[in-house]
């Protein structure tokens, strides 16, 4: 994110959303294509990946670069719609996941991102933490002044919030101080190797059940579609964003030719420990999330999580527009992910460029239908050249 390429489209916000308990009697099973459950019950998988070498509860240990836990595979406006989401009808639905990723570095010398692509958590982390609950995790981020953060992010940020005291029972609690922990990680890495001159913007994007956590912190994005229709589900974290620059200016910071102390386009992130009165204790570049939550409905139909790059040259409602025809045309969450980069590169994005994409049902998104009568009129153009058709007769 270098100076002058953090040009973003303004979002709205989603606080939480009313969210009902989920039935503990859940099934999943692995399908050839994601995972499906319904509400019959089923002993989970069991001998998943553990973590190696997991540290106690509480302060996050020094980073220790053999212990690392690798995941590879690659306030407050209520969006309406939300308040219907924890229905009975809602709850009935069959659920099956299916996700893509596609990257290229973009305009950019280097590529710099990083993401996370877990269809299966319990494989991962073991079905003790899960309470047989099943669950998924993706995540994006977008890393500058290095890949450090961005690496580190990707490899311990799951890790310090599943072993959370919190989680599962209050998943908010443990999301939050999994990216405080892991910022404060990074800060003593920074103390005792030689990444100290990076940060990363990062989204998290845990589903367990029916119910999905966002976590955000920069300026990464995570857009569902609903019947369609484009609903943000993190805000992005920028200097001219309204809240973010009274909580700025309360902590003694201030915004130069819209940038955070003159050297950030960003306001959150992890890392970036190395700039002088810009992060620690008082100062204004927080590492602190923001967590949203909602309940998945039969109207959502997928989620589209992408670094700034994808959101310079894309607003929300364009990039499900684009990825809902793509996926009717071919139901490739993969393939979609990679159209959508080519598109971005093709209007010039010029950052590093990471894509996820996550389907909920099985089928591709419907056609929408409408009540309004097909309407065809003639452009300007089309005028102008159908009376000088008729002149030259």
């Amino acid at each position: 994110m270098a100076a002058g390429t953090e040009i973003t489209q303004p979002v709205s916000v989603i606080d939480s959303a009313p969210v009902r308990d989920l039935p503990s009697d859940t099934y999943y099973k692995d399908m050839e294509n994601g995972i499906a459950w319904n509400d019959t019950w089923c002993q989970s998988h069991s001998g998943g990946k553990h973590f190696p070498d997991a540290p106690e509860r509480g302060l996050p240990p020094p980073y220790k670069k053999g212990n690392i836990y690798r995941v590879d595979s690659c306030s407050a406006m209520l969006t309406s719609g939300l308040a219907d989401m924890n229905t009975a009808s809602n709850l009935n639905f069959k659920l099956v996941l299916r996700s893509g990723v596609s990257c290229d570095t973009g305009g950019r010398r280097y590529m710099e991102d990083e993401h996370v692509l877990i269809d299966n958590l319990v494989d991962h982390i073991g079905p003790l933490s899960m309470n047989k609950m099943p669950s998924s995790c993706y995540g994006v981020f977008d890393g500058h002044g290095g890949r450090d953060a961005a690496q580190f992010a990707k490899d311990e940020l799951l890790k310090y919030i599943v072993q959370d005291a919190s989680f599962p029972a209050s998943v908010e609690k443990a999301v939050h101080q999994g990216f405080l922990n892991t910022d404060q990680a990074f800060a003593e890495a920074c103390r005792t190797g030689n990444c100290v001159s990076s940060g990363t913007t990062a989204i998290m994007v845990l589903i367990l059940g029916r119910e999905v956590f966002v976590a955000n912190v920069g300026d990464c994005r995570a857009v569902l579609s609903r019947k369609g229709k484009a609903v943000d589900m993190s805000r992005d974290h920028k200097p001219w964003c309204k809240q973010e620059l009274m909580r700025i200016e309360a902590l003694g910071g201030y915004i130069h030719d819209g940038y955070l102390n003159g050297q950030l386009g960003v306001t959150r992130a992890i890392g970036d420990w190395h700039i002088d009165g810009l992060k620690g204790a008082g100062c204004p570049l927080s590492g602190e999330p923001e967590v949203r939550r909602f309940l998945l409905s039969e109207d959502d139909e997928f989620l589209i999580i992408g670094c700034d790059g994808l959101w310079d040259v894309f607003s929300s409602s364009l990039a499900v527009e684009f990825a809902r025809k793509r996926l009717q045309e071919h139901n490739d969450p993969a393939r979609c992910c990679r159209e959508l980069v080519a598109e971005a590169l093709h209007r010039d994005s010029s950052d590093n460029l990471t894509v996820v994409i996550v389907c909920f049902q099985a089928s591709p998104p419907p056609k929408l239908s409408s009540n309004l009568g097909v309407r065809k009129s003639l452009s300007l153009q089309g005028l102008k050249d159908l009376q000088a058709a008729l002149d030259s007769r």
